[in-house]
């Protein structure tokens, strides 16, 4: 039986999922329970509480812009302290994924030789221009937005919604690996892939600075496009491609925020 064919009767939230859910996204120094492969809840059970990490890491990037500000440092240098902040808060866990999925992807010719390219430490030529373009796109997006004083809304709604974005590639496309952290974790069941994107849908309709129909447009997109790339390139999905589809969703979401300003 495959780990997201759980009996909807089998799953329930605990709040030990949120615990979980920081200790493996984050770097927080904050008690959590240890990782257990063999745990006889799937640690995937967890992937409801996803997105409601993305609010503590959208905190951490809003109080290093807030930071640079309140000593007066311009907008361009809130931006990169924002920038910097959320990915201090992470330890780079997405951006990892991106450049790993940017290598494999256009790098090897083979399924077998893409997963291997993958899981190399090193980083290529194609990484580098996907982090330096990511970043880069991310840093000026967040400059506009900090000048025109909605930053705070939009980090918070698109760390959510591309954290929402994760759970259902999680859930949708099958391990490409038989080993590794993502199929030690499995996939989640169906009912926590739906209470990751209904999270994901209250903050696009609360919280981001942008019109709710382009939001969702714009997200849902950007997820299918990862998720059917990934599916061509290796066959399914692996750790690096719910980071690559984390920093891929949250950057169009912030773009669109941008594009949204009057």
């Amino acid at each position: 039986m495959d780990r997201n064919d759980i009996p909807a009767s089998a799953f329930r939230p605990a709040v030990a999922d949120l615990r979980i859910a920081l200790g493996l996204l984050t770097r927080l120094p904050l008690p959590h329970p240890p990782f257990k492969a063999d745990d006889p809840r799937p640690a995937a059970h967890a992937a409801w509480a996803y997105p409601l990490v993305g609010i503590a890491v959208a905190a951490c990037s809003a109080a290093g812009a807030g930071a640079a500000l309140w000593l007066g440092l311009p907008a361009g240098v809130a931006a990169l302290f924002a920038v910097l902040a959320g990915i201090f808060c992470t330890g780079a866990l997405h951006e990892d994924g991106l450049a790993d999925c940017a290598d494999g992807f256009w790098g090897g010719w083979t399924r077998a030789r893409r997963l291997e390219i993958m899981k190399d430490s090193q980083i290529g030529t194609y990484g580098a221009i996907a982090l330096i373009a990511a970043i880069g796109l991310r840093w000026v997006a967040i400059t506009g937005l900090i000048s025109a004083g909605s930053f705070v809304a939009a980090l918070i709604g698109a760390a959510v919604m591309s954290r929402a974005a994760m759970v259902l590639v999680m859930y949708g496309l099958p391990n490409a690996r038989s080993a590794g952290l993502s199929s030690q974790t499995g996939r989640p069941p169906q009912a926590a892939a739906l209470i990751a994107a209904g999270f994901g849908l209250v903050c696009a309709v609360l919280a981001l600075p942008a019109p709710l129909f382009i939001a969702l447009i714009v997200a849902g997109l950007v997820t299918l496009a990862a998720a059917l790339i990934a599916r061509a390139k290796i066959g399914g999905q692996t750790g690096d491609v719910l980071g690559a589809t984390q920093q891929l969703v949250d950057l169009a979401l912030i773009l669109a925020c941008l594009a949204a300003l009057p």
